[in-house]
């Protein structure tokens, strides 16, 4: 018998123990929160399309009936490779036979962290619950504002970075503007909002056929919102974002620019990339220890010396081909291999971009596909229907979940 540790509930993390469940190892979960977050969904939170607990699932109850599978809430401190322990910010320490590290990612500022006050990331289920309400109250600052400039400035929008968590976000906000409230409001019309999308490259989506960025594009200046490509971000204050061509004053600045990989890692003196990533081997291992892992996005796993992207499925694949090794006690080990099912983003309402090998769909078809295929993800049959129904609701009767303000 094996003693295993898996940092990290992410996708990486959970599906390795979940496929080294039921076996005769004994495994430890461990991660700061006590639930699995489908993060892919995260900014829906964001924008009062849904719940919390609608794209969370506790992670005891995914593994409540594997005696060989113990889960731990905790933060991780330090990682000692040589004498194979794992010390916890509460001083306890647990002592491995393998380790998998799948700490995931946090949010970039490239440097200028005295930004991240004014202009928050989507990383976790707090992160999302601030965007909400500062989303809300600056729709209700405007309703007691009477002078038409000042109250611009609450209707305006910012969002950072036009990968597909800038795109999604972007997306959703204009369907509350545009679509959700105009019925809320009597001293002035949520129509009046302005949304921007700022990208400092050439494209929103780059990961994506250009002819699909485009359309990408096209689709959000439909919705409303104001795309700004080439324009790099200067500054960011509490009420303004300065870029290269103007100064935007807003309320509400929510930063989707950049990933960096947790600063556990670094306890590992093992060789990094410029995003704090470990270069791992093939196997996905680190040098000098084949017993220690790094999946998901906290690795950087090249292929033909280009990176696989920080997602879902690679995330996934990951961690059951790490459980297969451990499992089977492997020595010699076939190289991992990702299998590419392709990437797609949604843009709004009854909009979206999907990418497989030659295969391109958009608009309503893509979109069809892409939220069937987070259903099919999504952790338990209930969190699918009620992300279900709460779609349903809010695609026929143009209608956001609870937007409360605590």
């Amino acid at each position: 018998m094996a003693k295993v540790i898996i940092i990290g509930g992410g996708f990486a993390g959970l599906n390795c123990a979940k496929h080294l469940a039921n076996t005769e190892h004994d495994i430890l979960l461990i991660d700061k929160t006590n639930h699995h977050l489908f993060q892919p969904l995260l900014y829906q939170v964001a924008t009062a399309v849904l719940s919390p607990a609608d794209i969370a699932v506790p992670i005891r109850d995914v593994f409540r009936n594997y005696p060989n599978v113990k889960v731990l809430m905790g933060d991780v401190k330090n990682i000692d490779k040589t004498n194979q322990k794992v010390i916890l910010k509460s001083k306890k320490v647990f002592s491995f036979d393998y380790l998998v590290i799948a700490t995931g990612a946090k949010h970039s500022y490239f440097g200028k962290n005295e930004w991240e006050p004014f202009a928050g990331g989507l990383k976790t289920i707090s992160d999302a619950l601030n965007i909400r309400e500062k989303i809300l109250i600056a729709f209700e600052k405007a309703e007691r504002e009477t002078d038409p400039k000042k109250r611009q400035k609450h209707l305006n929008f910012v969002v950072v970075g036009g990968g597909p968590t800038g795109v999604e976000m972007a997306g959703s906000i204009a369907d509350i503007a545009y679509k959700n409230l105009i019925k809320d409001f009597r001293n002035f019309s949520s129509k009046e909002a302005r949304i921007y999308l700022i990208e400092a490259s050439d494209n929103i989506l780059p990961m994506f056929d250009g002819e699909l960025s485009t359309k990408a594009r096209h689709y959000l200046a439909k919705f409303g919102v104001i795309v700004r490509t080439n324009e790099r971000v200067l500054d960011i204050t509490k009420q303004s974002v300065t870029t290269e061509n103007d100064i935007i004053e807003a309320d509400t600045i929510i930063w989707a620019a950049g990933n960096e990989a947790s600063p556990l890692l670094k306890t590992l003196n093992t060789e990094l990339d410029r995003q704090g990533r470990v270069l791992v081997k093939p196997d996905c291992s680190i040098k000098s220890h084949p017993n220690i892992f790094v999946i998901g996005d906290a690795a950087h796993f090249s292929i033909n010396e280009i990176p696989l992207p920080g997602i879902a499925p690679v995330a996934i694949q990951q961690g059951k081909y790490v459980s297969k090794i451990i499992r089977k006690n492997k020595k010699i080990r076939p190289d991992f291999v990702y299998f590419d099912k392709g990437i797609m983003a949604t843009i709004g309402k009854s909009k979206a971009i999907a990418q497989t090998g030659p295969f391109k769909l958009t608009g309503m078809i893509a979109w069809l596909a892409w939220s069937l295929i987070h259903l099919l993800y999504l952790i338990g049959y209930r969190t699918k229907v009620l992300v279900l129904i709460e779609w349903v609701i809010s695609y026929i009767f143009n209608k956001k979940g609870p937007r409360l303000i605590y």
